[in-house]
């Protein structure tokens, strides 16, 4: 890699999601010279099947940037494209795996953002994994793409503490503000040669273990009461406000369908069946498990809108009811 740059290098940017616009945004803001912008392709969305754009190929619009949509990253007409575009660098933000006939093009090299320290939770959920898992501290990590995912040499991370009772919705805000100027601060340092890369494998101790973060899928969201209270608690805010911690309430012959999005600990000792529901019937929901229970604060029943505790008290007599209980 050169000592030193001495222009803008000519950018194209490839992500889909609201996390990576604002790094998008960042570039063009702090002048980064994006010649073109790389998202998914349009997909049908809602009641009317209506074709629905990335968030990122809203933005490159509204911005006058190029916008490829290639169904197949090896297509020999996107490579084409790619290689016509003669770009010295790609920056990758909340996108797909790319084939090596990608990454490997710009002279520069390929950098990723993704939203842990690696080398820990590397994968498609970061944010949430870290959040499930009760950890304190989580943050950016700006990389080179290699073979495999999110192994390549990092290049910066920067660390940000996890508030007690924040959710992902929240975290994800915060961490995607963040991502954004890591990545301005990562292009200036390669520009001016000051940047180094580091292996993953410098950062891990003789005997620790890779936390790693798969992709969540709907299968994997129902809640476990028979959990201790923090770990429930952990879990359903590590999957607010999407996609949803889920469980089921049923009275024997009904059942009812919900999200738990809000919660509140409480640590204490009682002999109720785990699943079990304690309510007031007007504010107050509280649902056993190992070692207390959860109190519902708010939810959501499916198909409707997110309500608090107190609002789906006004319209169910929610007594008759347990919360089935998948065993952990």
């Amino acid at each position: 890699m050169p000592t030193s740059i001495m222009k803008e290098p000519k950018i194209v940017f490839m992500g889909t999601s609201e996390y990576a616009v604002a790094t998008l945004g960042a570039l063009l803001m702090n002048g980064k010279n994006v010649v073109a912008v790389v998202t998914a392709p349009d997909k049908p969305a809602g009641r009317g099947r209506k074709l629905s754009i990335s968030p990122v190929k809203e933005f490159a619009l509204f911005s006058s940037l190029p916008v490829l949509q290639p169904e197949n990253l090896k297509d020999g007409e996107f490579i084409d494209t790619l290689k016509e575009i003669k770009a010295d660098l790609f920056i990758v933000v909340a996108f797909r795996m790319l084939p090596s006939v990608v990454w490997k093009m710009p002279p520069l090299g390929t950098i990723n953002l993704h939203a842990s320290l690696l080398p820990h939770y590397r994968g498609a959920a970061p944010i949430n994994w870290a959040i499930i898992n009760g950890e304190t501290k989580t943050g950016n990590t700006t990389f080179f793409i290699d073979e495999k995912i999110d192994t390549g040499n990092i290049l910066l991370s920067e660390g940000l503490d996890i508030f007690p009772f924040e959710c992902f919705s929240e975290l994800h805000d915060r961490l995607m503000k963040q991502g954004a100027l890591l990545m301005v601060k990562t292009i200036n340092m390669l520009i001016d040669g000051s940047l180094e890369q580091k292996p993953q494998s410098h950062l891990l101790g003789s005997s620790e273990q890779i936390k790693l973060a798969p992709k969540i899928f709907p299968g994997d969201c129902d809640i476990k009461w028979g959990e201790p209270a923090e770990k429930i608690n952990n879990f359903i805010r590590g999957l607010s406000l999407k996609p949803g911690a889920k469980t089921t309430l049923t009275d024997g012959t009904k059942n009812l369908n919900l999200k738990i999005l809000e919660s509140h600990p409480e640590i204490v000792q009682h002999n109720l069946v785990a699943g079990t529901i304690v309510s007031d019937s007007k504010q107050h929901i509280k649902i056993a498990c190992k070692n207390g229970f959860i109190d519902v604060l708010s939810l959501q029943l499916e198909g409707k809108k997110l309500m608090t505790a107190t609002e789906f008290l006004r319209g169910f007599n929610i007594l008759p009811y347990r919360a089935q209980s998948t065993q952990p």
